[in-house]
């Protein structure tokens, strides 16, 4: 029996939170099993820029996600930030791969330098030692040295650097065509299949 692909999804305080429910929508929708995290701050941020109010808990979060995108409820897992029992916080469980979309220059620091503070922290930091993929959608403009730095030390352990830059050449007719275009390329790094946005040439 072949083993499921996984990947966690980890939701912070940058703008962007669109990319980040595009992308478990989509991967749930490809038959993906999805580990979910979240903080406070992207609560703050997807109740700003969605007018979505994030459930507090992660039961009711999963509740909530399968509401909006359906999917065999085995698919989905939703964790808390202290939730050190989470798979992910172990090498001995990783995901295959995983994605911080959005992701704050906060949480990029603290990945770069292995703090580990907070499950999403961990998570990525598991990746990185376990040297499964790890992809990181940083959204901030203009971005300060530090924010470089920060950026090209993950880029030299093997980290994905994917800032949310939609291309113009599809000719998007909406913001969810933007979006898509981002989303798409997550998912090439990632291997899935997608049909969101035509590729150059075709």
């Amino acid at each position: 029996m072949s083993r499921r692909q996984t990947v966690t999804v980890a939701l912070t305080g940058a703008s962007g939170l669109p990319y980040g429910l595009r992308l478990i929508e989509t991967l749930l929708a490809a038959g993906i099993r999805v580990w979910v995290l979240y903080s406070q701050a992207a609560q703050i941020v997807a109740k700003q820029e969605m007018e979505l109010t994030l459930p507090s808990r992660p039961a009711e979060m999963k509740a909530w996600l399968l509401q909006r995108y359906p999917a065999a409820p085995e698919l989905l897992e939703v964790y808390g930030r202290e939730e050190w029992f989470a798979p992910a916080a172990s090498g001995s469980n990783p995901p295959d791969a995983m994605v911080v979309c959005p992701c704050s220059m906060g949480t990029l620091a603290a990945i770069r330098h292995g703090m580990s503070d907070n499950l999403i922290e961990r998570a990525a930091d598991v990746c990185i030692k376990e040297q499964r993929k790890l992809v990181l959608v940083p959204r901030e403009t203009p971005l300060s040295a530090i924010h470089l730095e920060n950026m090209l030390e993950l880029a030299r352990l093997g980290v994905v650097i994917l800032p949310p830059s939609p291309g113009f050449y599809t000719h998007p007719k909406s913001v969810d065509d933007m979006v898509d275009f981002v989303v798409s390329r997550v998912l090439d790094q990632l291997g899935v299949e997608q049909t969101l946005t035509p590729r150059w040439g075709e």
